[in-house]
């Protein structure tokens, strides 16, 4: 999702993370739960959580609101910031890391093809509902557990410069499909295998993607290489707020490529699956609201406010913080 990306503040503990994915075969893969029928393992509730952020603002944000809040709730955290769900999911089934913030039908067919393949079918839908039983189902095998779903939603979305749409009158994808145009992308790296990135706009728009520049997602970078011409669109997501800055304008989904991904927290079961840590994360759906993300992306990547300051002042202002948790 949208933004800066800056180092993790525990280079230490997120080198571990990385070696133990690399040395360990279980990691790099997935631990091979897929075929038991039950998950053994009780809900631990360890005093001591690490939170995983994908390196993006937003992740940042929900990283530190997460921390925040299980602080408040009487546990010491650790925040370590991973580049990509291909690092941090593996280090969460293992348990290098506890919590991370999750995109419910993004998820979905991320674990889906992880363990059907990259031609499986999608299982996530339009329907909340019928995403959240998928993901779950896929999740608890590996020794996951996928809490409560809030209000906010965010999704991929994709941004070209108004000058470049106006040149080619495009306001959708659909438009830039039929216009044949060979479409340099901004991006993470990730993208080239993504569903719904790359291979989801050749099948379902026809656009040529002829190649993936490894920007990252919603970057400064990646805007400004779109801004100057040297991409001709950027993947992004639907709470950033720093379009207009660079020039850009999204183009319309208008074949609903991307489903409705609801920001939902993703625990180690045997770490974090107590009653108490999934108490403490679900304070955070009954106030934030995706016009909420926007927000507070934009204080970030346009205000230059640091993540933790602005997550923390949000929690305050919904009154989600105690004194303890100060």
């Amino acid at each position: 999702m949208s933004a800066r990306r800056r180092p993790g503040p525990y280079p230490l503990v997120l080198l571990l993370v990385l070696t133990l994915c690399t040395v360990y075969t279980a990691c790099a893969g997935g631990p091979a739960l897929e075929n038991r029928d039950a998950v053994t393992v009780p809900p631990g509730d360890s005093h001591e959580l690490t939170i995983g952020s994908a390196g993006f603002t937003e992740s940042e944000l929900l990283a530190q609101m997460y921390a925040a809040l299980l602080g408040a709730a009487g546990y010491r955290t650790d925040i370590v910031t991973v580049g990509n769900r291909e690092l941090y999911e593996p280090a969460l089934e293992a348990g290098q890391l506890d919590v991370v913030a999750e995109y419910a039908a993004t998820f979905a067919d991320w674990l889906n093809a992880k363990k059907n393949g990259p031609r499986a079918a999608p299982v996530a839908a339009p329907d909340l509902g019928t995403t959240m039983t998928a993901l779950r189902r896929l999740a608890a095998p590996r020794g996951l557990t996928v809490l409560a779903p809030g209000r906010a939603v965010d999704r991929n979305a994709f941004a070209v410069s108004a000058e470049y749409a106006a040149e080619h009158r495009l306001r959708t994808l659909s438009d830039l499909g039929r216009a044949g145009l060979p479409v340099r992308l901004a991006a993470g790296d990730e993208c080239v295998r993504r569903p719904f990135c790359a291979p989801g706009l050749k099948k379902t728009y026809g656009i040529a993607v002829t190649a993936i520049d490894p920007k990252g997602v919603g970057t400064t970078p990646a805007k400004q290489a779109v801004q100057d011409g040297q991409d001709q669109m950027v993947l992004t997501t639907g709470t950033d707020a720093t379009l207009d800055r660079f020039g850009l304008v999204l183009l319309a989904d208008d074949k609903k490529l991307q489903n409705a991904d609801y920001v939902v927290p993703v625990v180690n079961r045997a770490r974090a699956g107590s009653a108490r840590a999934a108490a403490a994360l679900n304070r955070l759906n009954a106030v934030l609201t995706t016009a909420d993300l926007a927000d507070l992306d934009e204080q970030v990547d346009s205000w230059r406010r640091l993540p933790a300051d602005v997550a923390r002042t949000y929690l305050k202002s919904k009154g989600l913080l105690t004194k303890k948790g100060r």
